[in-house]
């Protein structure tokens, strides 16, 4: 691969260990350098081609010594045909409005991702967030960055997601939904929809973040194929054998 800004020109940083949010009894170390505003666009796309993730004004990756479960991946968007179930859930919420808007924090999607945090990560590290820590979470971006709502017919805020485009698709940051709707499948939906979204802007890929073989939580990723993984330097088909 050639880059148009060379990630080895950076200054880049180690975390301390701190257990892992992904597998039981393990540890994890993150390498990370931080996006200038004056290339941050540019610099975001170089450092997701080789596995980094965006949080904030922050790029990321795993660096743990003993362990690389961790893998950056992303949806083959046109090769992706939907399952029976994705299917259904898309008809599900045929009826909600997307709405895409700048990413800007505001209490109606501060109480959103609270009752979200409160069901499904009240021991997440993003436990005991505040309403400045949701302002740095959605309006700390040096590039290009907008917020997709999904509303009901009566405009109650069911759904939202922080997306980054880069230059060959977009990347889901961080989405939050209503926990009382859960049979809507919000989650599942979102993506079902950006990777329809990334087909209509004819870009090739939708990232999702990083798999994490063996973790209950990113096995939701596992049924959006084809999944390409980061493997060393190259993206690589995810195959049967690593589900």
């Amino acid at each position: 691969m050639t880059y148009p800004i060379n990630p080895k020109q950076l200054q880049f940083f180690l975390t301390a260990p701190a257990p892992c949010p992904y597998l039981a009894d393990r540890e994890e170390t993150k390498l990370f350098t931080y996006l200038a505003k004056s290339d941050g666009r540019e610099l975001n796309n170089t450092l997701t081609l080789i596995g980094f993730r965006r949080a904030q004004n922050i790029s990321y990756r795993p660096a743990c010594q003993s362990c690389d479960a961790c893998k950056s991946c992303r949806v083959m968007v046109d090769d992706y045909h939907p399952s029976r179930s994705q299917r259904r859930i898309a008809r599900k919420n045929q009826d909600l409005i997307r709405q895409v808007i700048p990413p800007i924090a505001d209490k109606e999607h501060y109480a959103l991702i609270s009752k979200y945090l409160s069901a499904r990560h009240a021991s997440g590290g993003m436990e005991g967030m505040d309403e400045n820590d949701f302002a740095e979470l959605i309006e700390e971006t040096s590039v290009a960055t907008e917020l997709v709502d999904y509303r009901d017919s009566d405009g109650k805020l069911l759904a939202s997601v922080l997306i980054d485009q880069l230059s060959d698709g977009p990347s889901m940051v961080y989405s939050f939904f209503n926990p009382d709707f859960a049979k809507r499948s919000l989650g599942m939906f979102m993506i079902i929809d950006h990777i329809n979204r990334a087909k209509l802007s004819k870009q090739p890929y939708l990232y999702l973040g990083f798999w994490v073989q063996k973790s209950q939580k990113m096995n939701y990723k596992n049924q959006f194929t084809p999944l390409q993984i980061l493997q060393g330097n190259n993206w690589e088909i995810l195959g049967e054998h690593i589900k």
